[in-house]
């Protein structure tokens, strides 16, 4: 099926195949129809499936005609709910994509910033506003956001509104809106509560699935890693060796985690940035277009940060820490595997994440492959207790005994054995005090020597300190990013 099939006019045609696209995406090809017919929908579609413009390309089309046919004035008409920033700046930039020729005006707002432009922009009239609930619960508190002629209402991603505590200002925000109006709610995964909301806002509904988690397994491959959690970082950079990792998405569950990784990937010559929800909105821009532009090569975000990410050539997700939710594990699947690209997904685990991972299996309805040939694998047991490799006993090194000296306890002896050692034996030889003296120093060669005799020219070399993990044994085992970054890490085996 092609674009003209669909009903849309061709204005919007130019745009879309101005944007590069020339077949219409599975959800596109089915809501589309539906919602120029203007029914209320549920989908069920992952990010990265197009469909931003499933909704954006019907609302588009039915603001221009009744514009057109209406001669009406400019107010908002259509109200887009996104979780995150970077999401809401993706959608409005769908929108003004789409409607580049026929002046439809779309705005954004969202909090982290200062609300002044924000403001401007609403008192100069726009058709359709994307928010954040936040900040569109202060603005309206403000009395500067009136929504009393929504005609068109998108809930975007509404389980990671569920996920990050959105719900009841959602609520809120619909409680102000006109009853007689078209809603759409998009979700990658639909709970229970979700399914309540759903029963509560939409009218009639047509319901549509197009990507069930288990469906995006024939583009994306998957793969686990059973690691100890101290040896997480030293997989992560055995994997970045590997040059086929061009461009690289790292999930952390903290901000502390993402910036600690962040530290120790530069110190080993590793491009790489970080993104969550303490840095500002210009660094988590800058950090996006620095990623996009492959002057970065990893970069590490939280889940909250990375929704709305949108880019297409993502060649891997690596779960540097596995999610605390399932659904969120098909969210940061849903960053590569974009645009009909295949894409690979990474997943470490611990032996405490044990139950996270069972949790996932159970929803996507599969075990991910376990990859065994790794140097820091460990058996892990299903009830999430690491259980080690067995280690071989290690024979003690043969030591003779002192001469004289008893080879069993004196409780153990023959009674015939146990003679007391005679009074003018130990009168003849006087206890030597330099012998302990000397044993002391050779079993504590970091006390003073001074205060226990001279020092010696010949140290023995047992008692020196090994040289430090961090100078040698790290610098040997992992390769060095910084001395070969022209070489593109080609490693030297």
């Amino acid at each position: 099926m092609t674009f003209e099939q669909l009903g849309i006019i061709s204005p919007i045609l130019k745009a879309v195949a101005y944007e590069g696209y020339t077949e219409p995406s599975p959800i596109q090809e089915q809501a589309i129809p539906v919602l120029l017919k203007g029914h209320d929908m549920l989908a069920s579609a992952q990010t990265g499936t197009g469909k931003t413009a499933a909704f954006a390309i019907p609302i588009i089309q039915a603001l221009y005609q009744k514009r057109t046919e209406e001669h009406t004035k400019r107010e908002i008409k259509a109200l887009v709910l996104a979780p995150t920033r970077e999401l809401a700046e993706q959608i409005k930039e769908s929108f003004r994509n789409y409607s580049r020729d026929l002046h439809i005006k779309a705005e954004v707002i969202y909090g982290g910033v200062s609300q002044k432009n924000q403001e401007v922009a609403l008192k100069k009239g726009l058709d359709v506003l994307i928010a954040t609930p936040g900040r569109l619960l202060d603005l309206m508190n403000q009395k500067l956001v009136f929504l009393d002629t929504i005609e068109y209402f998108v809930l975007d991603e509404a389980d990671r509104m569920l996920d990050m505590g959105f719900i009841n200002d959602v609520r809120k925000i619909v409680s102000t809106i006109p009853k007689e109006r078209q809603t759409m709610l998009f979700s990658a995964t639909i709970p229970n509560e979700i399914l309540k909301l759903a029963n509560d806002l939409l009218k009639d509904p047509v319901r549509i699935e197009v990507t069930p988690p288990e469906a995006m397994i024939d583009k994306i491959k998957q793969s686990l890693y059973y690691v100890p959690k101290k040896d997480k970082f030293k997989l992560l950079l055995d994997l970045l060796v590997n040059p086929k990792l061009v461009s690289v998405l790292v999930f952390t569950r903290t901000k502390h985690g993402a910036n600690k990784l962040v530290k120790e990937l530069i110190a080993y010559g590793v491009k790489a940035d970080a993104i969550h929800g303490n840095k500002s909105q210009n660094k988590r821009q800058q950090a996006l277009l620095d990623f996009k532009n492959r002057k970065l090569r990893v970069l590490v975000a939280t889940d909250i940060a990375a929704r709305g990410i949108d880019i297409d050539e993502l060649s891997h997700v690596i779960n540097f820490d596995l999610p605390e939710t399932p659904e969120t594990y098909v969210h940061r699947m849903g960053r590569t595997g974009r645009a009909g690209l295949s894409g690979e997904a990474y997943s470490f685990c611990s032996h405490d994440e044990m139950n996270l991972l069972k949790a996932i299996e159970k929803l996507i309805q599969m075990p991910i492959p376990l990859v065994t040939e790794q140097p820091f694998h460990v058996v892990i047991k299903d009830n999430g207790n690491k259980q080690e490799q067995p280690k071989k006993k290690q024979e003690k090194p043969f030591r003779e005994q002192p001469q004289g000296s008893r080879t069993k306890p004196l409780s153990q002896q023959p009674k015939a054995s146990r003679t007391k050692p005679s009074p003018s034996t130990s009168e003849k030889k006087p206890m030597d005090l330099n012998r302990f003296t000397k044993d002391y120093v050779s079993t504590n060669p970091s006390k003073k020597q001074e205060k226990l005799g001279p020092k010696k020219e010949e140290t023995n070399k047992s008692s020196q300190k090994p040289n430090s993990p961090k100078s040698k044994k790290t610098s040997d085992k992992f390769y060095d990013f910084k001395k070969n970054s022209n070489s593109k890490y080609d490693r030297k085996r």
